[in-house]
């Protein structure tokens, strides 16, 4: 008798692995559709904190620079002082707003960038760079808030700048930085606080911006100047 032929499994097709192929590419697109948009949801936030902070950071090194020069913190009085050294600047530095107040840092030539005063909060918009007299920090071009009057000599853990303020009030809008307020304080540091549900931002249990809080010492008012929304 002659051997048993062997009998061999048919290979499977080109078309049959191809279509294989395709299929798990199908599947792990499908995958990442629903995964990463979650995670761009949940990481959103805090980038835009982050940034925040950062531009804070930008703006203290500034306003110390500008009480080297003129011994305050941008103030009402020293916009007299920045024109008279620099008489030809144009920038409109007359108003109650913290934009107006920040426009003594282009003034006096400490700063050229719009920048540094813009985070995603409700009511601004992305700065378009013009700096020109008349164009710098306009409507809707700074974010935070202010409080004009202050200087080195003062309690270092004294809020300078802050944001996400709701204008008027000593309260912060909860919704930009998942319940964070972001401030910058006189010895330089920047940190985030806990908004409560009242809107305050806690310090040692007080209101921030209350008279009421010991790093005010003896001050009768605390003079905010809310950025032009």
């Amino acid at each position: 008798m002659g051997e048993a032929e062997e009998t061999q499994a048919p290979e499977p097709t080109r078309k049959s692995c191809d279509w294989l192929f395709w299929l798990l590419v199908i599947v792990l697109i499908a995958s990442l559709a629903v995964i990463i948009p979650p995670m761009f949801i949940r990481n959103g936030r805090p980038a835009y904190q982050t940034e925040a902070v950062n531009n804070l950071r930008q703006i203290g090194l500034a306003i110390f620079e500008f009480e080297t020069e003129y011994g305050d913190y941008p103030n009402d009085k020293t916009a007299t002082l920045v024109t008279k050294k620099h008489p030809g600047h144009g920038h409109n530095l007359s108003g109650n707003s913290s934009n107006a107040l920040f426009r003594q840092l282009f003034a006096a030539r400490l700063t050229q960038s719009e920048q540094m005063f813009y985070a995603k909060v409700s009511g601004t918009r992305k700065p378009d760079g013009v700096i020109s007299p008349g164009e710098a920090l306009e409507k809707g071009e700074v974010a935070f808030g202010y409080i004009s009057g202050l200087s080195s000599e003062g309690n270092p853990a004294r809020p300078i700048a802050f944001c996400p303020i709701i204008p008027g009030t000593d309260r912060f809008d909860p919704k930009p930085f998942k319940g964070k307020a972001c401030v910058i304080r006189g010895d330089g540091s920047v940190i985030s606080l806990n908004i409560g549900k009242n809107g305050h931002a806690f310090v040692g249990g007080i209101n921030l911006l209350s008279a009421e809080n010991p790093i005010w010492g003896d001050e009768d008012k605390i003079d905010i100047r809310y950025p032009d929304l």
